[in-house]
């Protein structure tokens, strides 16, 4: 899960990838509208509105399959105000759940020692540009030594789409003190929210963020994974990818019900992370 925030090769520093537009190959599209706040002034070309066009293109190379790589055809992330009012207070999209007292276990290899990363959903919550947050903490060791901490901020809208609204990361020592510190927040200098999880997702669905520099694209929904915590038929598979790291790819395995289960780089250092043990308190 720390990968979502942090690097594309499973988490350090904030994922990085390229901002794309919508490009002229899009054919087939369904938008999600985070409504502008009461009394902001509709969209211009030069000041568009905070939507999203979750758009799938038919330009060639842009389909969403394994050979997919970043093209014109990238959906950005919507800008311009936001509206609370389009956000409910709990997120439950079956791809992507947070329920407060859930605790993913991760184990793999990051770096070449083995890692092990716990995603707490809280019962708390944060609110950022106005809008209420489930708040989840991310801890990553390697070799058994602390490694990275982080709290993130998630929301989901109406429509079922899940945002990220922005973290707190903060880096540590062998002993645990804190050494570094980094993070961003929606709403902050124009900054918009990150497209984590479609409602409907739909193979070939590309997005991108202009602040994070994460791109992704939507490959598969019925792909079989094993991990350690259960076998699962039909897995909803992502790809991330970063113009500014091109010898770097990630593919994230979510099971509709669970969340993500596994996080693989495909290209660059060998790293991967496996759900082994999900706990409810």
């Amino acid at each position: 899960m720390l990968a979502h925030f942090c690097s594309l090769a499973l988490g350090s520093a904030i994922l990085i990838a390229g901002c794309g537009s919508s490009g002229e190959g899009a054919s087939t599209e369904r938008t999600s509208t985070l409504r502008l706040s009461p009394g902001a002034q509709t969209s211009s070309a030069a000041e568009p509105s905070f939507r999203s066009s979750l758009a799938a293109s038919s330009a060639p190379g842009a389909s969403g399959g394994p050979e997919a790589s970043a093209s014109s055809s990238l959906v950005p992330a919507p800008t311009g105000p936001i509206d609370p009012a389009n956000f409910v207070g709990t997120v439950d999209n079956p791809w992507f759940p947070l329920v407060p007292g859930t605790t993913f276990t991760y184990q793999g290899t990051k770096d070449g020692k083995a890692a092990v990363e716990t995603f707490t959903v809280t019962a708390t919550t944060k609110v950022v540009a106005g809008v209420t947050c489930v708040v989840i903490e991310d801890r990553l060791s390697l070799g058994g030594v602390p490694a990275e901490k982080l709290r993130g901020y998630y929301a989901q809208d109406q429509d079922g789409n899940v945002w990220y609204f922005g973290e707190d990361m903060q880096e540590l020592d062998a002993n645990g003190n804190v050494v570094a510190t980094d993070g961003w927040h929606a709403g902050v200098d124009e900054v918009p929210p990150q497209l984590i999880m479609e409602a409907s997702p739909v193979a070939g669905h590309s997005f991108a963020h202009g602040y994070t520099k994460n791109d992704f694209a939507v490959l598969s929904l019925s792909e079989a994974v094993k991990v350690p915590y259960g076998s699962f038929p039909a897995a909803l598979v992502t790809k991330e990818w970063s113009p500014l790291e091109p010898t770097i790819e990630t593919h994230k395995y979510y099971v509709s019900g669970v969340g993500e289960v596994r996080d693989v780089a495909v290209k660059g250092p060998t790293e991967e992370l496996v759900l082994v043990k999900l706990e409810h308190t």
